[in-house]
């Protein structure tokens, strides 16, 4: 057994002491929480202190990755006895980050594989948080409860352990203090909306969304990260929303990322190529795909009456179906328009090299125009409310949102904003413009 396997399992075995607050109660587990946090401070050296140290810990002989980990339970802790966030939240959250870790460094051992290292982290999180959210439960509530709970434990751990994942690929490997931080605060919101789906209904959309979420990866459209936030955005898309929006966002990934490849080696010479053999990223994932993903919560907020004044769950649906249509003109447009080598600045009309933040050709425009009318057909066909005047407005907001990502790219992108940033105020706008049209709309008619 390697050292790393070791560590993971003696910090596994450390996470499981977070049961001991649903069994004994948070005032009888603080003592514990104190013992550890003491001991981390304690041991400076020895054959305990190799177990348990990252090797960063042995600059200044200090478990600070023990201590800052049971600092982030400990505050994780406290917000649950504190707050609204349940201690099964909680409890599952700690689960989740220990034996995730055990079974990355598990598999290891076996492959250099990365693919596989987050599924055996995913598998092993997710399981871990299932079994203890079930055990909190029912300490809690009884077992009927924790039985009846099921879907909802499922997926609040698979939301959980693909967010982990996430992060610590983007972020270093011993950051796990602010991924069980940010994990904790994200099922505390799911966990305040309504699912309304199945366990079997929420293993088919795992599947569904980790199927195509890894043929985007075999098919070098996206990066491990840009797999997982697209798994991430799907699972919440499907279970928090339905189908038919997952069909509206799955098809400006799959629309966009093939588009990525359109005369990608033209795209080269011109010096206009998306970096990584067009495969996106994280980042280039959520710029896109983050107002669309608020959408979505808004909309199961609204739905569950959590929001002030009570808005019509409509508005949502059409901020979504706004943000996506910009998205897939945007990156239409720009995938497209910049293998055509006359592209004009969008603020003066100025001939500008290929590849100029806010130039702009006709080809791309259209090629914009034709991606939003995509989204707005499939709205149309999917949801009976959008109708032929919410199709339309889905195409101008679509137009709209692109034509502002162009003009912040002529204005502000590469001084005031990166590409990612530029991409979710043209999406945000988007999303806007196309509530707001159907307010008009809905006060004028």
């Amino acid at each position: 057994m390697t050292a790393p396997v070791r560590r993971a399992g003696v910090f596994a075995i450390l996470c499981t002491l977070a049961l001991a607050v649903p069994i004994v109660g948070p005032q009888a587990a603080a003592p514990i929480a104190a013992v550890v946090l003491l001991g981390a401070f304690v041991v400076t050296d020895g054959p305990l202190f190799d177990l348990l140290a990252y090797p960063g810990d042995y600059e200044d002989n200090r478990l600070y990755g023990l201590i800052t980990f049971v600092l982030a339970g400990i505050a994780l802790g406290l917000i649950a006895t504190t707050f609204s966030l349940s201690i099964t939240v909680f409890v599952g959250t700690v689960l989740l980050i220990g034996y995730g870790n055990l079974g990355e460094q598990l598999a290891r051992t076996r492959t250099d594989d990365d693919v596989v290292h987050v599924t055996a982290f995913s598998l092993f999180a997710t399981a871990a948080a299932v079994v203890g959210g079930a055990i909190s439960m029912s300490f809690e509530y009884g077992p009927a409860v924790a039985e009846s709970q099921l879907p909802t434990l499922l997926f609040l751990a698979a939301s959980g352990a693909l967010l982990a994942a996430l992060l610590r690929d983007v972020l270093f490997l011993y950051d796990d203090p602010v991924v069980m931080l940010s994990v904790g605060l994200l099922l505390w919101l799911l966990a305040e909306l309504e699912s309304g789906l199945g366990t079997g209904e929420i293993l088919v959309a795992l599947a569904v969304t980790v199927a195509l979420g890894y043929a985007s990866y075999a098919l070098e459209t996206a990066s491990i990260a840009g797999m997982l936030t697209g798994i991430l955005l799907g699972l919440l898309t499907i279970v928090l929303g339905n189908y038919g929006w997952f069909v509206v966002l799955i098809s400006f990934f799959a629309i966009g990322g093939l588009s990525t490849k359109f005369r990608y080696e033209k795209k080269e010479r011109l010096g206009v190529a998306e970096d990584n053999d067009g495969a996106r990223g994280s980042g280039n994932v959520l710029g896109n795909a983050a107002v669309a993903l608020g959408a979505v919560l808004g909309y199961a907020a609204s739905s569950a009456a959590l929001l002030p004044s009570n808005p019509d769950p409509t508005l949502f649906l059409f901020a979504f179906a706004g943000s996506v249509a910009t998205a897939m003109s945007d990156t239409l447009s720009s995938e497209i328009g910049s293998v055509f080598e006359a592209p004009r600045l969008i603020t003066t009309f100025e001939p500008v090299e290929p590849g100029t933040d806010g130039g702009v050709t006709w080809q791309g425009e259209l090629a914009g125009i034709v991606g939003a009318t995509v989204v707005a057909g499939i709205s149309y066909a999917l949801f009976p409310e959008v109708g032929l005047a919410g199709a339309a407005i889905i195409v101008a907001a679509g137009f709209v949102g692109m034509t502002v990502d162009s003009l912040l790219g002529a204005t502000l992108e590469g001084t005031v904003l990166g590409n990612q940033g530029v991409n979710f105020l043209a999406t945000l706008s988007g999303a806007l413009i196309c509530a707001l049209l159907v307010l008009s709309f809905a006060v004028l008619g």
